[in-house]
């Protein structure tokens, strides 16, 4: 019960806010890859007071055998912390947190033994017979603000695509509110393995594995002490941030993470115009394309306008890293901003022991 003590102390002192909102090889890619709104809470809430700890047990010996039969159970426009207590087993089922339920956890008993899986693909159809399209395939959606997961994994067990194969998107977990914490977690996919949509969200001692822009999207989130896994067949990439405008603060800055696996692989990729992508005091393994970085399309001149760091990163990779001009090698003061957790405000909401 040790753990809990942060869920106590992280929710008793919160207010609750609204949320922010290749070349040849992969052109196509690029086509298929459809872009969300960010999702946008203009709820006015109030701090949660009590404790509800839920029970979820495969075997039967819980509350609930789903995770989403737990969900469901919690209030609309929840005011309580509900820990949903997840035992070891495989959930082969779809769960989504809906923005009406905030403060829930997820408190799985270990990455390798609590899991949850589903299968669905971008070219797949959904009940009412339209594609479901990238940011529908996600096995766990969660759209709910102060939501946190621990020592738990998400998984998407489509087969992995080659590059440029239409409709093969398949996202283990979307995370589209605010200030979400994850620890000791894992994301398993393939392609498009880890939606990181909207909202501030604080990545720690994690492994998220994939093959083609496995993390992507427009969050502003950082990754700390985790493990980037490749899994590509013939080409792939890490990170397709999706920062649209200048003015935006959003950017995944990575910071004493281990990328390993197989490659080439590219480090990030321009998604967005403005892409905010940061790497600091990482690991690369022997991956790395030549070049280091995409962006994107070669038409729309996103190289003079993104925003590609390295900051003391180390490794048999890490000088293809910085293969291209436009993406720099910062100085401690240009790299500090995405070392610490005020680039996700973390001090508001992230426990000192917990960041």
């Amino acid at each position: 019960m040790a753990s809990l003590n942060f869920f106590f102390f992280f929710f008793s002192t919160l207010f609750f806010a609204p949320s922010l909102a290749t070349t040849s090889h992969y052109s196509s890619l690029n086509s298929t890859k459809t872009t969300c709104n960010a999702t946008k809470h203009h709820h006015k809430w109030v701090a949660p007071t009590g404790y509800r700890l839920i029970t979820v047990d495969a075997s039967g010996s819980g509350e609930f055998l789903s995770v989403q039969g737990a969900v469901e159970s919690v209030p609309e426009n929840n005011t309580e912390n509900v820990v949903i207590k997840i035992n070891a087993g495989y959930y082969i089922e779809k769960v989504v947190v809906p923005a009406t339920k905030p403060y829930i956890t997820f408190q799985g008993a270990g990455r390798e033994v609590t899991v949850i899986e589903w299968h669905d693909r971008a070219g797949d159809r959904g009940p009412n017979g339209q594609q479901l399209r990238t940011y529908k395939t996600a096995s766990v959606t969660v759209l709910a603000n102060y939501f946190s997961a621990r020592n738990i994994s998400f998984k998407n067990t489509a087969p992995a695509p080659m590059p440029g194969m239409e409709g093969w998107q398949a996202a283990a977990f979307r995370i589209s509110g605010d200030k979400a914490y994850f620890s000791g977690c894992g994301f398993y996919g393939a392609q498009d393995t880890l939606c990181d949509d909207a909202g501030r969200h604080y990545f720690k001692e994690c492994y998220i594995e994939g093959s083609i822009d496995f993390i992507f999207g427009n969050g502003r989130s950082m990754y700390k002490d985790c493990e980037l896994h490749s899994v590509a067949t013939r080409f792939g990439s890490i990170a397709a941030q999706d920062r649209r405008t200048p003015y935006e603060r959003t950017g995944f800055a990575f910071v004493r993470c281990r990328v390993t696996g197989r490659g080439p692989l590219y480090v990030g990729r321009a998604m967005g115009q403005y892409s905010r992508v940061v790497y600091s005091y990482t690991y690369f393994d022997d991956v790395v394309a030549a070049g280091g970085w995409d962006d994107w399309d070669h038409t729309s001149n996103k190289n003079k306008t993104v925003f590609f760091g390295v900051y003391k990163c180390w490794g048999p990779g890490a000088a293809a890293v910085g293969g291209v001009s436009w993406a720099r090698e910062l100085d401690y003061e240009s790299a500090h901003p995405f070392l610490v957790k005020s680039f996700v405000n973390g001090r508001h909401w992230i426990a000192p022991s917990d960041a």
